[in-house]
C-alpha cells in the first residue's frame, strides 16, 4: 500500500470537489495507522505549498456523532491556516463537496501539550482561554459512506473552523461539564446540547488529544487552537442558511452561508 499515491488520490478528490469510493472498500486492510500516516502525508504536503498549521480538530467525541456516522472511537486531524474562516465573512456552500457544521467548544494555548502523559490539570494550565467555535466538516469519501480508517485518512472529514469572538478564562466557568447550548437555524430552534456530550467533558477530549497525537511525535503547540468535539448532530447547510449558535458565558458565534458573489462584493468593501 502506497501511503503517498492515497493521500494525492484525497487531495485530488478535494481540488476537483469530486468524492471518491471508500478507501476501506478500494484498500480492505487499510490500518488506522496507515490511515494516520495518510492523513499526514496530505498535511505535510500542503505545508510544502505554503500552508501553516493553527489546530487540530477532535471529532466523534459525542454519542450522537458517533451514532451519525457510525464510527465509534475519537479521532483527530490538522486545522491549517487555510481553513481558518472569518466569522463575518460567511461561508460559500460551493466551496464543498459536502459539507456540515458542527458546533464546539475551542481551546487556545499558551504553552505547549505534549504527550503521553497529559493529564486535566496540564489542559487547564496551558488553557490561556476557550471560544465558541464552529466546524465546518466535509467528505471526500461520496456520500459519507465512512468507516474509521475513512475518516482518519480524510484529515478527520474536516475542512474549516469559525473562532467566535468573546474569549473566557476556564477560572471564569464555574462548571465546564454543564456549558449549555442553544442553536438556532434561520431564527428557529434547532437544537440543544451541554458541553457534558463531550467525552463527559472538554477537558477529557483535549487530554485525550494530546496523548494521543504524541505517538506521531505531534505537540500541541502555544498559539494553537483545538476543537473539542461537537456537543450535538452535524446540520447540512445550504446558501441562505444562517446560523446562531449561543454557549451561554462562552458567548455567541454565527454563520452566515452566503452566495459566491456576495463574499467578492464584501471583500471589495473592506478593501475601499
Amino acid at each position: 500500500m502506497n501511503i503517498q499515491t492515497i493521500a494525492e488520490v484525497l487531495l485530488e478528490a478535494e481540488r476537483t470537489k469530486q468524492p471518491i469510493a471508500p478507501l476501506t472498500e478500494t484498500y480492505e486492510n487499510i490500518t488506522v495507522a496507515e490511515a494516520y500516516a495518510v492523513q499526514l502525508e496530505q498535511i505535510r504536503q500542503k505545508i510544502e505549498n505554503g500552508a501553516t498549521v493553527k489546530g487540530l480538530k477532535i471529532g466523534l467525541t459525542s454519542k450522537v456523532m458517533q451514532e451519525m456516522l457510525n464510527v465509534y472511537s475519537p479521532d483527530y486531524g490538522c486545522i491549517l491556516d487555510t481553513m481558518v474562516f472569518d466569522e463575518a465573512d460567511g461561508l460559500v456552500a460551493e466551496s464543498f463537496i459536502q459539507p456540515k457544521v458542527e458546533f464546539e467548544i475551542a481551546f487556545v494555548f499558551n504553552r505547549e501539550l505534549k504527550g503521553p502523559q497529559v493529564t486535566v490539570r496540564d489542559v487547564i494550565d496551558a488553557t490561556a482561554f476557550v471560544v465558541p467555535a464552529v466546524e465546518v466538516i466535509d467528505s471526500r469519501i461520496a456520500n459519507w459512506k465512512i468507516k474509521f480508517e475513512d475518516t482518519v485518512a480524510d484529515n478527520g472529514s474536516s475542512a474549516g473552523a469559525i473562532l467566535g469572538q468573546k474569549r473566557t478564562l476556564l477560572k471564569d466557568i464555574e462548571d465546564i461539564t454543564n456549558i449549555p447550548m442553544i442553536v438556532k437555524k434561520n431564527g428557529e430552534f434547532l437544537d440543544e446540547a451541554t458541553s457534558s456530550a463531550v467525552l463527559g467533558n472538554p477537558l477529557n477530549a483535549v487530554v485525550w488529544l494530546a496523548n494521543e497525537v504524541s505517538a506521531f511525535g505531534i505537540s500541541i503547540e502555544p498559539g494553537m487552537f483545538v476543537l473539542s468535539g461537537a456537543l450535538s448532530k452535524a446540520v447540512t447547510f445550504k446558501t441562505g442558511d444562517k446560523f446562531e449558535v449561543d454557549f451561554g458565558i462562552l458567548g455567541k458565534v454565527n454563520v452566515n452561508i452566503l452566495e459566491e458573489d456576495l463574499i467578492y462584493k464584501a471583500a471589495q468593501n473592506l478593501a475601499r
